[in-house]
C-alpha cells in the first residue's frame, strides 16, 4: 500500500475519521534516500511543477565551513561518527542533517539535507 501525506485516519482520541475520498497521487510519499559514505552517486528527481531535486545516494566529500575564519573548503570524509536522529540511522551509518562525520579538518556536523539538496555541507565542531 502506498504511503501518503494525507491526514491521519484517526483523531487524537483514537476515534476514526469518516472517510470522504480515496488517496490522491499528489499526496503520495517517495521512499527516503539513505545517503552513505562511498563513491559519488546522484540522481535527478522530477517534482511538482516540473521542478528538480538532486538525490544524493553516496559521496566521499563534504563542504566544511570553519566558523572562526568563515572559510569553506571541500574535504574528504574519513569516517562516520554519530547520527542523533535515530539509533537505526546511527547503526547503518546514514548521513542526514545533524549527523557528525570525521573529516581531514576535524569533526563536522552536517547542515544540509543530502537526500533533498544533493550536496553535503557541514560546520566544524
Amino acid at each position: 500500500m502506498a504511503r501518503s501525506h494525507a491526514r491521519s485516519k484517526r483523531k487524537y482520541t483514537g476515534k476514526k475519521y469518516k472517510r470522504f475520498r480515496k488517496k490522491r497521487k499528489r499526496e503520495l510519499e517517495r521512499p527516503t534516500i539513505d545517503t552513505l559514505i562511498g563513491p559519488d552517486k546522484k540522481k535527478p528527481q522530477r517534482t511538482m511543477g516540473d521542478n528538480r531535486k538532486i538525490r544524493l545516494f553516496s559521496t566521499n566529500y563534504i563542504n566544511v565551513t570553519d566558523p572562526n575564519t568563515n572559510k569553506t573548503t571541500k574535504t574528504r570524509i574519513l569516517g562516520f561518527e554519530s547520527n542523533a536522529a535515530s539509533k537505526d540511522l546511527n547503526r547503518r551509518h546514514v548521513l542526514t542533517k545533524g549527523a557528525v562525520v570525521e573529516t581531514e579538518l576535524g569533526n563536522a556536523r552536517i547542515t544540509s539535507r543530502p537526500g533533498q539538496h544533493g550536496v553535503l555541507n557541514g560546520v566544524l565542531i
